[in-house]
């Protein structure tokens, strides 16, 4: 009876975190449902009478939102591959490869981490215009926008994570040095090795690593409303969101405005309802790449 008790307890309280977890993305959904009347309705209607799920089409009518949500996948898919491949690699050789100033390397690695992007901004933004023969500038860098108005600009500045490679050098510290030892005793190559034995082993660090890394830079407005100001047609859906904001900010719009930002999270949402369960899995699951 007590067992029982404390289970009902359990579950009650995970629904009721799921029903409050879920409570935004319900009342997003209604106002993006509602029309100008009902919102300026007194007293306030919640439910629509009528849904208009003409906002949705007209939201994609009125504005390049597509093209908004492809850059965000471009942009975010080719961040996430780079990180996991950087992160993977680095991590792995500073956890199983033994060579001069590794200890010095690893410092660096954790404490590069102290340091927030935003002082890097103006640096790399100098970098990236007087990148040498890119986007019209000669070898000294000069003449042209450089790689500016590129995806390269919002990609390349996040193809390295210190966390994540610090991340990965933890869960590679506690791979078997045995198992690495007897593959090589087989005549797998260091390459074969990663591929085959550590990257599974890995993949635990990176399903986790993979789903911060897109959910971060899917919502990251900084960096790309600084490179795209000139470069419209790079502008992601979080820079579009803001744009919306800027011309639909009445009460009679706002509905719109909500439907551009649920058709927005969709995405993240659809990834990580696609991946909880390896999610899950891989937050308690360890190394045993189950």
């Amino acid at each position: 009876m007590k067992q029982s008790r404390r289970s009902a307890l359990k579950y009650g309280l995970l629904a009721l975190g799921a029903l409050v977890m879920l409570v935004p993305f319900v009342d997003l959904t209604l106002g993006a449902l509602r029309s100008p009347t009902e919102r300026l309705a007194r007293p306030p209607v919640y439910f629509p009478a009528v849904p208009q799920w003409q906002n949705f089409v007209t939201v994609f009518e009125a504005y390049p939102l597509a093209r908004w949500i492809l850059n965000s996948v471009v942009v975010t898919v080719l961040i996430t591959a780079a990180q996991l491949a950087t992160s993977a690699m680095a991590g792995y050789a500073l956890a199983k490869y033994e060579f001069r100033g590794r200890a010095l390397m690893l410092r660096f690695v954790v404490g590069a981490q102290l340091f927030p992007f935003f002082l890097l901004v103006i640096p790399l933004f100098f970098i990236l215009r007087y990148w040498p023969l890119a986007g019209g500038n000669d070898f000294l860098g000069q003449g042209g926008r450089g790689l500016l108005g590129t995806y390269w600009a919002l990609v390349l500045p996040f193809t390295i994570s210190w966390y994540g490679i610090f991340l990965m050098r933890q869960f590679a510290v506690s791979i078997p040095d045995e198992m690495l030892d007897a593959a090589r005793m087989d005549g797998a190559g260091e390459f074969r090795i990663f591929r085959s034995i550590a990257l599974p082993l890995l993949r635990p660090a990176l399903t986790v690593l993979g789903v911060f890394v897109f959910v971060y830079h899917w919502n990251e407005v900084v960096w790309t409303l600084t490179v795209t100001r000139s470069s419209p047609e790079l502008q992601t859906a979080p820079i579009g969101i803001h744009l919306i904001r800027g011309v639909f900010d009445n009460e009679q719009e706002q509905s719109l405005q909500q439907a551009a930002i649920l058709l927005t999270i969709l995405p993240v949402a659809v990834l990580f309802l696609s991946l909880q369960r390896l999610y899950a899995r891989s937050l308690g699951g360890g190394l045993t790449g189950q």
